[in-house]
């Protein structure tokens, strides 16, 4: 009887066991560490949270995987993905390792939040929309910059929330569509005239290579996609003035310098007010989709809910 007890003992698995999850003796720092990493998918980004060394935490991370068999993370070309034992073990380990950290206590203690975009969206309808939690005690540290520099800094813990064109690969980036902005072919009324008047693609099109065209970049990828979209054919002309942003475009289209191709979003007062014209109207304008993407582990922070929540609420709107 006391041998079927000591056999039924050991067939019940412990939560420290359960499933083999943990190898004997799991070292807490180690667990610590595999912890911080899958939290921000990135060695480099784990390694000043922990106050070890970026080599130290790929040793430990390896070390880990040597005692339990078998790898935890996929390495990519920057960055880690978690493997779906990974996200096992992290979900059985994080709760346990949080209180024994004493984070329960500091989580509820809210910082800045750190937001960075496109200028141009974060002037015309991000601030704008968290305007009222401002007055609510919400810290704001605002970047702005193009998506691929933005998502690399996030992933090195720089920024809580970023709304880029694009969602970085991985599964443990949480990331949503936030909108669908809307791009528009315009000019100043001066040049109604000589572009006025086509009802074809394509006359259109020939009339245009007579008018100035302003960017802000020599690869025109705004305005290159909106032909390949709209007009079925690549955009060959160059630019007659390039300038360094969206604003500036803007700024040079109103004053008659020539055509481009802006977010709705952006010149939609100028649409208003006649200081601008469509120049083609499509049945469908090109889209381009809006992603917020959530740093792993910034949800300890209550107020990056609080952006989150605010801006997936205003977006609905836009």
């Amino acid at each position: 009887m006391k041998n079927q007890t000591r056999a039924a003992d050991q067939e019940t698995p412990t939560p420290a066991t359960a499933g083999k999850q943990l190898p004997p003796h799991a070292d807490l720092n180690l667990l610590r560490t595999f912890l911080a990493v899958h939290r921000t998918g990135s060695f480099t980004a784990a390694a000043p949270r922990l106050g070890l060394s970026q080599p130290t935490v790929t040793a430990q991370i390896r070390t880990l995987e040597q005692q339990m068999g078998r790898a935890l993370f996929t390495r990519l070309p920057r960055g880690v993905d978690p493997t779906p034992y990974a996200h096992e073990l992290a979900g059985q380990i994080a709760a346990p390792l949080d209180a024994l950290a004493g984070l329960e206590d500091t989580a509820a203690a809210a910082g800045p939040v750190h937001l960075a975009g496109p200028s141009e969206l974060l002037c015309v309808r991000v601030l704008p929309a968290l305007a009222p939690l401002i007055s609510e005690g919400v810290q704001l540290r605002v970047a702005q910059g193009l998506p691929e520099p933005l998502i690399e800094e996030m992933r090195g813990g720089r920024h809580d929330l970023v709304i880029a064109t694009r969602h970085p690969r991985g599964r443990t980036w949480k990331s949503v569509p936030l909108a669908d902005e809307e791009y528009v072919l315009v000019a100043a009324p001066t040049w109604a005239a000589p572009t006025g008047g086509h009802s074809q693609a394509d006359d259109l099109c020939a009339a245009l290579r007579e008018v100035p065209m302003v960017t802000y970049a020599e690869d025109l990828p705004i305005i290159r996609r909106y032909w390949r979209t709209i007009f079925g054919k690549q955009h060959t002309a160059r630019a007659a003035v390039t300038v360094p942003n969206l604003y500036a475009v803007l700024s040079a289209v109103n004053a008659g310098a020539g055509y481009s191709v802006l977010p709705r979003s952006l010149c939609q007062n100028d649409l208003d007010t006649g200081r601008l014209i469509l120049l083609y109207d499509p049945e469908e304008a090109p889209l381009n989709t809006l992603f917020l993407l959530q740093r792993p582990g910034a949800e300890t922070n209550p107020d990056v809910l609080r952006v989150r929540e605010r801006l997936r609420e205003a977006a609905r709107t836009w």
